[in-house]
């Protein structure tokens, strides 16, 4: 099968499926554009995405697959910065479970965010057991605490959790949080944590759009990018696999009614 089918009655050859394609695949034949290298596609679907005539099928990335695009922006200027100022880090969480098309949902998101190459390439593990969110918090402050026996500097704020942890028997490791989301990948993908990095912050945004709230699980994260074997154990990740990103989810607690301010824009103009 050719990697693209075009309809000649449609195609007006305008080229623009061409000029958009990433790695080259296509050039303009006789009557219609023509894979040239097809092994080079990365379906991206670009060429697909762009005619204005659906004139272009690319069996990597079918046209029936794809959905149409009404209105480009969707948001106004003044309404994006809005929604983006507001997302926080929620650390306070109540006591509700998200329900599972509510997560799938949040998750699914994820996977639309860019990745070089269109390599994609990162799962997710969806944490509901309270009992093992308790475990992973559990493990995480038992890991701090054989770091701070060793020689070598920890992290300044492991005597902080651990002491909280232990004395006052607060969970500052994943604050309670109902759910944990996992980023997993191969331990071989190349530039695993930026590709995470980029997913993870789509459903962070997307959270707020679904009532819900989220935040880093940096600590977490710092065990489990340690390697720590009882973590690794807990979440049965895979021998040939690496968490690379961690996120808490639930309902937040409370509401913030204002836009925090960030330091004043530092920039240089060449």
């Amino acid at each position: 099968m050719s990697l693209i089918t075009v309809n000649q009655e449609k195609c007006i050859q305008c080229g623009i499926c061409i000029n958009v394609c990433p790695t080259r695949v296509l050039e303009m034949g006789k009557n219609s554009p023509e894979a040239i290298v097809p092994q080079a596609c990365n379906a991206c679907g670009h060429c697909v995405a762009v005619c204005p005539h659906m004139a272009i099928d690319n069996n990597r990335v079918p046209l029936v697959n794809q959905s149409d695009l009404l209105e480009f922006p969707v948001v106004n200027a003044t309404t994006a910065q809005q929604f983006l100022r507001s997302r926080r880090s929620i650390r306070c969480y109540k006591n509700t479970a998200v329900p599972k098309e509510k997560l799938l949902q949040l998750v699914d998101i994820a996977r639309f965010a860019p990745t070089a190459s269109n390599k994609q390439g990162i799962s997710y593990i969806i944490v509901e057991d309270k009992k093992i969110l308790e475990k992973a918090t559990q493990i995480t402050i038992e890991w701090m605490e054989e770091q701070l026996r060793q020689e070598t500097p920890s992290h300044w704020s492991f005597p902080y959790h651990v002491c909280a942890y232990r004395k006052k028997k607060a969970d500052t490791i994943l604050r309670d949080a109902p759910h944990l989301i996992l980023a997993i990948a191969q331990k071989d993908f190349l530039n695993g944590r930026e590709k995470t990095i980029f997913s993870l912050a789509y459903l962070e945004l997307f959270a707020t759009a679904l009532g819900l709230g989220s935040c880093w699980a940096g600590l977490f994260e710092m065990c489990a990018f340690a390697n720590y074997d009882p973590l690794l154990e807990l979440f049965n990740i895979p021998a040939d696999k690496v968490i690379t990103g961690a996120v808490m989810v639930g309902y937040p607690k409370y509401g913030y009614k204002r836009l925090a301010d960030r330091n004043q824009l530092d920039i240089i103009w060449s």
